[in-house]
């Protein structure tokens, strides 16, 4: 009797509610926590429940992160963590662990991260990042964007910056709210936002690859890559390395999905500020959000045009089967 759909979520700073479902109400679940995934205490179980399928966990440190093992009576364990990495500096910082492969692996939690800037991390992040163990940033905005708003890491040197500037339709975000802020709306149209993910996928597969080699080196993770809202260049990076390791397409349109909840408040915020140019909510949504139609188109694209994302990054990149392979062996569990 296999559990499944394991999720945890923040209900507000002194607790974690954590669901599940299991097929047999009658099963022990027995539930460990610990400060990594690898770090779990599997000597003193936090709970054990039995005819339910959910258990809050007071947590009173925010500033720290916890995992959690959720082991039933006749199934194997499942390590779960929340999803969003809470920091007081980045809306969209995001752990990509705990996805489900095609082949019943599991994305491993705590070694892969996406965000949007880093630019206003606070003292507090920074240790928290420290205790992420985090290794390396790579960081997709373009020169103008970091000149602005550079990355407020750690002064310590523990964690490597790369610098992989994207920018799909020639301008960066910095342009594009400068013409924004000048009324110039001709350029948002329909197709805008899908042409650019395409354009990410068939201009920029070097970055993608130089990426995915770092991430193959146990030396640089955990890694995280961002930009600056964390949704489309950050969006792209993101499936093409969730389908590599076998992760379906519909959980990849939902992780995309998942920038609009944790981007909504500043959203709103943006949707005012834009509203005082003139310019509605429906105009410009498109290309605040997340758009699904991107995300679908960019799978489209992979899939018609070059096959899979393995054969892209081989075809493209140059990445070689050995790269690939290390990836699925220490990313997935």
């Amino acid at each position: 009797m296999n559990i499944c759909n394991v999720s945890v979520e923040r209900k507000d700073n002194s607790c974690l509610k954590i669901t599940w479902n299991v097929e047999d109400s009658n099963q022990v679940i027995t539930i460990y926590s610990g400060d990594s995934p690898d770090h779990i205490d599997y000597l003193n179980p936090i709970a054990r429940v039995t005819h339910g399928n959910d258990f809050t966990v007071q947590d009173h440190t925010p500033d720290s992160r916890k995992y959690f093992s959720i082991i039933s009576d006749n199934s194997k364990e499942i390590i779960t963590s929340e999803r969003l990495v809470c920091m007081e500096g980045t809306h969209n910082f995001r752990d990509l662990g705990g996805y489900k492969t095609q082949s019943g692996k599991y994305v491993k939690w705590g070694q892969i991260f996406r965000s949007d800037a880093l630019s206003k991390l606070t003292s507090r992040d920074q240790q928290l990042l420290t205790r992420l163990g985090l290794k390396t940033v790579c960081d997709f905005r373009s020169k103008a964007e970091v000149e602005r708003s550079p990355d407020n890491l750690p002064g310590d040197d523990s964690i490597a910056y790369l610098h992989l500037p994207v920018s799909s339709h020639n301008f960066d975000t910095l342009s594009a709210l400068e013409r924004l802020q000048k009324g110039d709306t001709e350029w948002l149209t329909e197709s805008f936002m899908r042409e650019g993910y395409i354009t990410n996928i068939d201009q920029y597969a070097q970055t993608w690859g130089k990426v995915l080699t770092c991430l193959s080196l146990s030396e640089n993770r955990p890694l995280v890559f961002h930009c600056t809202a964390g949704k489309d260049r950050t969006g792209t990076c993101a499936a093409i390395l969730l389908l590599l390791l076998g992760v379906p397409e519909e959980t990849v349109i939902l992780d995309h999905g998942l920038s609009n909840l944790f981007l909504a408040n500043f959203l709103e915020k943006l949707f005012v500020y834009f509203k005082a140019f003139g310019i509605e909510r429906e105009k410009i949504s498109p290309y605040l959000t997340a758009p699904e139609d991107a995300i679908i188109s960019l799978l489209n694209h992979i899939r018609k045009k070059y096959g899979s994302s393995e054969k892209y990054l081989i075809k493209m990149t140059g990445i070689n089967p050995e790269t690939i392979n290390c990836l699925r062996r220490d990313l997935l569990e």
